[in-house]
């Protein structure tokens, strides 16, 4: 019997955290059809604080699972907190967006992760989100049209749930695409062919902007703007760009060359909309 659906993500800009809700709601429109008792909850891990906590799960649980895609991969800066999870043999979901590139390895390294924490994979997709970087590459996605995929998608997987819950059987890990072993995290390039090193770029305040609102504090996942220095980031930066696209003003931006260059690079290369890859 399942008692609890949970939408559980990671999102710095809340593209992520649009299509994992909106699966989890489908998902449990459908099942509390069956079961009354069925509950929906939302687990949201992108504030720091949040990954300090313990999340178990039963095998009368349904867990929509997402993650961004950084760099080909699951962002290596959630591993750690990935490995805490307990799945007790719960059905899950594994969702990853992406910025028109390429999802590459990352629904394949989540949905190993979930299975070697205890989940039994029984669908997964990659869903295409605005870029980080950019206002240009993938502008407005999820749109309405992904919208829809998402629920129509979310209405199979939930068939399928109920189906196993039915049978008793559990069928083997959702195959997806991507290469195992999981390949090396992407590093972009020049047109010459050299590394564009990016991992220690942050962005900078513009302070004749900010009005010390705190809404970069906030939107930081790695805690690393201070409410006494709004817009300065001192720790760690994963390039998510909620701060830059979160603040109202305007105040915070990108001005390092490789940066530039790569996030120019990615809005010439990849200018033809992707579509959702689904798996059932």
């Amino acid at each position: 019997m399942i008692n609890r659906v949970t939408g559980m993500f990671f999102s710095g800009t809340g593209t992520t955290e649009k299509i994992v809700t909106a699966a989890a709601e489908t998902i449990y429109g459908k099942i509390a059809g069956r079961f009354c008792d069925c509950s929906l909850e939302t687990v949201n891990f992108t504030p720091k604080s949040a990954r300090s906590k313990t999340y178990t799960f039963t095998e009368n649980d349904v867990v929509v699972f997402g993650t961004p895609v950084i760099a080909g991969r699951v962002p290596n800066v959630l591993l750690k907190f990935l490995n805490t999870i307990e799945g007790n043999g719960s059905l899950a979901v594994p969702v990853v967006l992406y910025g028109n590139r390429n999802f590459d390895d990352a629904l394949i390294e989540l949905r190993n992760i979930l299975e070697d924490r205890g989940f039994h994979t029984v669908a997964a997709a990659a869903f295409i989100g605005e870029h980080s970087f950019s206002k240009i590459l993938a502008a407005g996605r999820p749109d309405d049209n992904d919208m829809t995929v998402c629920r129509d998608f979310a209405k199979a997987a939930a068939d399928k749930i109920l189906s196993i819950d039915s049978s008793g059987i559990i069928p083997a890990a959702i195959t997806v695409e991507g290469q195992d072993p999981i390949r090396d995290y992407y590093k972009p390039r020049d047109r010459k062919g050299n590394f564009i090193n990016i991992l220690k770029v942050k962005p900078k305040l513009d302070e004749s902007k900010c009005d010390g609102c705190g809404i970069c504090v906030d939107a930081c996942p790695m805690g690393s703007i201070s409410p006494e220095a709004p817009g300065i980031v001192d720790g760690i930066c994963i390039k998510c760009c909620g701060c830059e696209k979160k603040c109202p003003k305007g105040a915070l931006y990108f001005d390092d060359a490789g940066y530039l260059y790569h996030k120019e690079e990615l809005e010439l290369g990849y200018p033809e909309p992707k579509e959702p890859s689904l798996f059932l």
